[in-house]
């Protein structure tokens, strides 16, 4: 049954075939009429449609003229006989807007003809006005109701966001990052600003520093930034690269005649507009991509481009330098370029290595530290004077041991703000409910006007219903244990302590010791353990190889890199001697087959995540001596360069 419908089906396409022929062919005169047969070919010739209208496949010539009808050269899919029809019905559609859009332009015309003829040239704009007044103006009801709503809409308006509000305002008010805003002050505000990449980890007040380092720059009289100078700020994740560059709002693009976007008096004089990107508008000021490490790499490639030339050409096949009706400005643009001399601030939450080399060739580098708990307080007290109300030092704790971030330190306490007018409000309604008279209403206003308490009570609430969890609980430090070690580890910006364990058994059989390690640490972790059975061995003479070993690190972290083979050596080492260690230290450091304590990276952070867990007292490589942020300056550091001065000092200390 279905074959023979379909066969009927085919049979009776093939007697239509010669009409739909015909009836193509009368659309294709009917087009020649409408824009005559020479335009005609000259239209088809720059949407590409002039070998399709000339092909004897009808579906070719189908598409042809829908290319022409839709102003459209990238069309390429060629019909087949059954969508043709539908097809011609769209494109008849189509052809009578077109008929009947020319018809009134006709009419318009000829009343513009007959003002002419009263007036001189130079008033054709106010005739044209005059023209659409006489035709009753482009306002109605609708119209007129739409504007009515708008202007409501803008004459009202939530209040600001709490991170608008409590935005740092000044450069001073931006805690934690003193040295980071002397380096970045150092670079912008110079007789020769450079570009800038700020490193560092998220809500630490990066793209605030950049904003109001650019003021304080326009302020001091050596600096190239003036009083107007802009500051353009755009996020690298909301741009994409257009291959077809129809559209690019980062460094501009052309809008072609024939694509929907151009003016109409551009458009039927086919002359192209280019409309110039961020990198026009951040002109004589600074540019701020936030989150750069995410921009798409052509992209990248075509702004390093525009910080060498420091302008943006542009460039359309559409464009005639010969045409006398391409307006000044175009004929500038395309001629010259736009400005685009600025410096580019980046922010990123990247590590430098992560980030296009060609792209930090070009800037300086800034580091944002992550926030000390500490920073977190005082970033809670400055904003609780913005917010006017008050908050117990419980609560202020409270919230530093579950962020560190300065963003995240304010929502919470928005959060916590928030609940505490949501709770004085319904107190007050319950105290109108309970009170039916004048005293009553009274009473109401004066709980409704009390001053808003942040208590831990209120902030645990906070904290519980956006579900934080603590980033690093301070350890209480037991007595000295044997087999046991606080290692440091680095993830990202952030710094953790690591709990490193081992127990040995005298072997069951002489001579062939086993050692069980978590394989989760990592690959460069386990080979610490035979470097520092190796190390053992030579500087100690304890063979391992008469124990059997077992080696845990505490919650299976997967290290990277070897900078727990010092630790690891001091587990092994307490655990075959039977001795105690201190349980109040942290230690990080490479160990090398000779016995020294070989450098280590991500010190910085690695501190900073011994001072979260309470550690006063850490040991680090000699080759990593360094000036330690101003934050950190309560930890004491022991530089060490081999395991054998390391030994005496992290053993217990005999009471």
């Amino acid at each position: 049954m279905q074959d023979m419908s379909k066969s009927s089906f085919l049979n009776l396409s093939e007697a239509n075939r010669e009409g739909l022929k015909k009836r193509v062919n009368a659309f294709y005169e009917l087009l020649a009429n409408i824009y005559g047969a020479d335009k005609l070919i000259l239209k088809a010739t720059k949407l590409e449609a002039l070998a399709f209208l000339r092909s004897r496949n009808l579906g070719k010539k189908v598409l042809g003229l829908q290319k022409i009808i839709f102003e459209d050269p990238t069309l390429d899919r060629v019909p087949n006989f059954l969508e043709i029809p539908v097809i011609l019905k769209e494109l008849e559609e189509q052809a009578a807007n077109i008929l009947a859009r020319r018809s009134l332009e006709e009419s318009i015309e000829q009343k513009i003809n007959m003002k002419l003829q009263e007036r001189h040239e130079e008033y054709i704009r106010e005739v044209k006005k005059q023209l659409l007044k006489e035709e009753g103006g482009p306002e109605n009801s609708q119209t007129l109701k739409k504007y009515a709503l708008l202007e409501k809409m803008h004459s009202t308006g939530l209040s600001r966001s709490a991170m608008e509000f409590l935005r740092p305002a000044s450069l001073e008010e931006i805690i934690g990052q003193e040295r980071g805003i002397r380096a970045l002050m150092s670079k912008l505000a110079s007789p020769f600003p450079q570009h800038i990449i700020i490193y560092g980890p998220p809500g630490v007040g990066k793209t605030a520093a950049a904003r109001l380092a650019l003021e304080a720059a326009k302020n001091m009289p050596h600096t190239p930034f003036n009083k107007s100078a802009p500051f353009v700020e755009v996020d690298a994740t909301t741009l994409r690269w257009d291959p077809r560059e129809t559209t690019n709002p980062l460094l501009g693009s052309v809008h072609d005649p024939i694509y929907q976007g151009a003016k109409r008096e551009l458009s039927e004089g086919g002359i192209p507009e280019p409309k110039p990107g961020l990198v026009t508008e951040a002109h004589a000021g600074v540019l701020f991509i936030d989150e750069i490490g995410e921009m798409d790499l052509h992209l990248q490639s075509k702004l390093l481009k525009v910080l060498e030339d420091k302008r943006i050409y542009f460039d359309s096949a559409y464009y005639d330098p010969a045409d006398p009706q391409v307006p000044k400005y175009i004929r500038k643009l395309f001629e010259e370029g736009a400005p685009a001399d600025f410096i580019l601030i980046g922010a990123t939450t990247k590590a430098s290595a992560e980030i296009s080399p060609a792209l930090r060739s070009r800037c300086s580098a800034v580091y944002f530290e992550p926030l000390s708990p500490n920073d977190i307080k005082n970033i809670i007290t400055n904003a609780v004077q913005k917010l006017g109300v008050d908050i117990s030092p419980e609560a202020v704790e409270l919230s530093s041991r579950y962020t560190s971030e300065g963003r995240g330190a304010v929502n919470l306490l928005a959060d916590a703000y928030g609940l505490g007018l949501y709770k004085s409000s319904a107190a007050m309604h319950c105290s109108h409910d309970g009170l039916k008279d004048d005293e009553g209403k009274h009473g109401g206003e004066k709980h409704l006007n009390k001053k808003i308490i942040i208590d831990e009570e209120l902030m645990k609430e906070v904290i519980q219903s956006n579900r934080l969890v603590p980033l690093g609980l301070a350890r209480k430090h037991s007595g000295p244990q044997v087999g046991k070690i606080y290692g440091l580890a680095a993830s990202g910006y952030l710094g953790t302590v690591l709990e490193i364990e081992a127990v040995s058994f005298p072997a069951a059989e002489s001579g062939k010791g086993k050692i069980r390690f978590n394989e989760a640490a990592g690959i460069m972790t386990r080979d610490s353990v035979f470097n520092a059975a190796s190390v053992l061995r030579k500087t100690c003479g304890l063979d391992i190889s008469e124990f059997d070993l077992h080696i845990n690190v505490v919650g299976g972290a997967n290290i990277e890199g070897p900078s727990a083979g010092v630790a690891l050596f001091l587990t092994l080492y307490s655990a075959l001697k039977e001795v105690p260690l201190r349980q109040d230290i942290a230690v990080s450091g490479e160990l090398s087959l000779q016995g020294k304590i070989k450098p280590v990276g991500g010190l910085v952070e690695k501190l900073y995540g011994a001072r979260i867990a309470g550690i006063k007292e850490v040991f680090l490589p000699l080759e990593n001596l360094c000036e330690l942020p101003s934050s950190l300056q309560e930890i004491t550091v022991n530089y060490m360069d081999n395991v054998e001065e390391i030994i005496p000092l992290v053993l217990a200390r005999e009471s």
